[in-house]
């Protein structure tokens, strides 16, 4: 793991602790004003705060021991929990979203007494402390499923205070107590979109789905059409957790193409066109077995029935080459 990941976990650490702290003192300040006030708009942002505690505990917990060296058990180590987080910190949305939901059906028949006072001072607090919380994970949100899961959770919260504050404000000038539940209901509608997006993202990784900015038939058409090239197949880009993408593939060489030569030339092309770093290939005289099961692309090549692999991380590359007599 280079230096500049490290550093990054420990940045991504900071921030999720201090998000982490700022949100739970609050949670406990909602759920009594919420209690007191007899708002269920208010509730449902406290249950949305809840949410939010448990999904940076996550996340938190999640950064610590995805930096967990990998071991002979878990060969590719601990970065895959940063996708699992994310994943049930969506599927806990749903959940609170469909309470919410429940509950401002039940009220509907018997509308409570709501403190529009109380409802408004504590979602103006709550606001103020969903802006500090964003400002904190905002950094990290574009480049990890994790911090962007907790930073949905928070933007969630910080439009939920926003419409409790609008509610309160109304039902204080028309007595009208039925907004609070209009209000939580639209919460609770207003989450559950992100939320799938969220969840098919994590999914979408789980199922080692090609990471989004990269274009498989751009990256195989580049290595078909490559000098010495004959054939590509076995073509796979995944990423193991945000940011890590890997690609693995078989090379089919033409006879006149030096394997190892052919090697640097397709590992350069691969990390100065598209960004990737982390990749695995193998040059093969002719296509294997595989080429056939429906991922070749291209001719097979002829001669020797040999294959050469390479493996390339952070700009190193690792080689080593075995062949027969040609035919």
């Amino acid at each position: 793991m280079s230096d500049t990941h490290n550093h990054g976990a420990g940045a991504s650490e900071s921030q999720l602790r201090k998000a982490l702290a700022l949100t739970a003192t609050f949670l406990v300040v909602e759920v009594a004003g919420g209690l007191w006030s007899g708002s269920l708009a208010l509730l449902s942002d406290a249950a949305h705060m809840l949410t939010d505690v448990v999904a940076l505990v996550i996340a938190l917990l999640a950064v610590r021991i995805g930096r967990r060296p990998a071991d002979d058990r878990r060969t590719f180590g601990y970065a895959r929990l940063e996708i699992l987080a994310a994943a049930f910190n969506a599927l806990l949305l749903f959940g609170v979203a469909g309470y919410v939901l429940y509950e401002a059906w039940r009220r509907l028949a018997e509308p409570p007494e709501v403190q529009s006072v109380a409802m408004l001072a504590v979602a103006a607090a709550g606001l103020v402390t969903n802006l500090i919380s964003m400002r904190l994970l905002a950094g990290g949100k574009d480049e990890s499923l994790n911090l962007k899961g907790a930073y949905l959770e928070v933007w969630a919260d910080l439009l939920g205070s926003v419409g409790v504050i609008a509610g309160a404000l109304v039902i204080w000038l028309t007595g009208w107590v039925w907004v609070d539940t209009l209000v939580a209901v639209a919460i609770g509608l207003w989450v559950l979109p992100r939320t799938w997006v969220l969840l098919g993202e994590s999914v979408h990784v789980l199922l080692e789905g090609v990471p989004r900015g990269v274009s498989l038939p751009k990256v195989r058409a580049a290595l078909a059409t490559h000098p010495g090239v004959a054939g590509v197949h076995e073509l796979h880009v995944w990423s193991l957790s945000s940011g890590q993408v890997s690609l693995t593939v078989h090379i089919v060489n033409e006879p006149q193409a030096h394997p190892q030569v052919l090697l640097l030339e397709l590992r350069a092309l691969l990390a100065q066109r598209f960004g990737l770093h982390h990749t695995t290939l193998q040059v093969e005289a002719q296509a294997c077995e595989l080429a056939g099961e429906g991922h070749s692309f291209g001719g097979e090549g002829q001669g020797a029935a040999g294959h050469d692999h390479a493996h390339g991380h952070d700009g190193h590359a690792h080689g080593h080459a075995k062949g027969a007599q040609a035919r």
